[in-house]
């Protein structure tokens, strides 16, 4: 049996059965439900590791863009503490998605237009931009964090195990086996496929709304990745964007930086999401070019 392993991005996100359910139902909402089409599908969750408590599911399902409610305030009190290669990796970071995290309350600039061309509040903007910053950093240095009183975690390594271990549930099935992965979880999903020696092999990627063609992410990826060689052991790998969404930054194909042997194999593919706030994972998961790449993948 085909198997789909989803990773959810950044923020906040309601109960692992909720948010999952919730993107199976945005492709069963257009015509493309996995389990009446013999795919299994199952969701790496790690909301928990940095976030109290989930977003109420039932507000969650009705929004108009579920990504955007209850977006959290996680303040930037952390990032004026760090220090050294920290400090340089946020400043750059913040200064590639055109955002400077410690500035007033005033629209910025990517370019000359990208950020602005996304009509949001600009209190919501920022926000979002606080919790990008705020959950990229916290997994590519490893941050150890405490989202409740008396839990710790160390974020990039527990959210790791985690993969691995869908990954291995995953691996059992008769295949093919495709990972999804959406805004830092396609970064996770990278990291663990090229980084993590004992994480099982997959045979497809498809990212979506990725940052991964951001140098800041890129260095954080050394050694074992670059740009001439930077490719995972996977068969295909396919990136979705959208020239709006601002998560992936002024970079958002990833033929050119994720080279096999110093070949383009990565397939960049467009599309474009409907509304305000481009990012979202169900936007991605019922547009048609995801879709056609996903029956592709799974065999259908």
């Amino acid at each position: 049996m085909p198997h789909v392993t989803f990773v959810h991005g950044i923020g906040n996100k309601p109960p692992a059965d909720d948010l999952l359910g919730s993107w199976r139902g945005a492709l069963a909402d257009v015509g493309s439900d996995l389990a009446t089409r013999g795919v299994s599908s199952s969701l790496v969750y790690w909301a928990d590791l940095l976030y109290a408590a989930p977003v109420r599911g039932a507000v969650y399902e009705g929004a108009e863009d579920p990504e955007i409610v209850e977006v959290p305030d996680v303040g930037m009190l952390w990032a004026a503490r760090a220090e050294d290669d920290e400090a340089v990796f946020i400043r750059e970071l913040a200064d590639a998605i055109g955002y400077d995290p410690l500035a007033a309350d005033a629209p910025a600039v990517v370019g000359d237009e990208l950020f602005e061309r996304v009509p949001l509040p600009w209190f919501l903007k920022r926000r979002l931009m606080k919790v990008f910053l705020r959950d990229v950093h916290h997994y590519l240095f490893d941050t150890t964090f405490s989202p409740r009183p008396g839990e710790e975690y160390s974020v990039r390594r527990d959210i790791r195990a985690r993969v691995v271990e869908a990954l291995a549930a995953g691996a059992r099935k008769s295949g093919p086996h495709v990972v999804v992965a959406h805004s830092l979880g396609s970064v996770i999903a990278y990291d663990c496929l090229r980084r993590v020696a004992d994480c099982p092999r997959v045979d497809g990627l498809v990212t979506i709304g990725s940052p991964l063609g951001l140098d800041e992410v890129q260095d954080r990826l050394r050694p074992e990745w670059s740009r001439a060689d930077g490719f995972p052991d996977v068969d295909r790998w396919v990136n979705v964007y959208d020239r709006l969404d601002p998560v992936v930054g002024l970079d958002p194909v990833l033929g050119n930086d994720f080279r096999r042997g110093g070949t383009d194999v990565v397939e960049d593919v467009h599309q474009a999401n409907r509304g305000a706030w481009r990012h979202s994972a169900t936007k991605y998961l019922a547009g048609e070019p995801f879709r056609r790449v996903l029956d592709e993948m799974v065999g259908l």
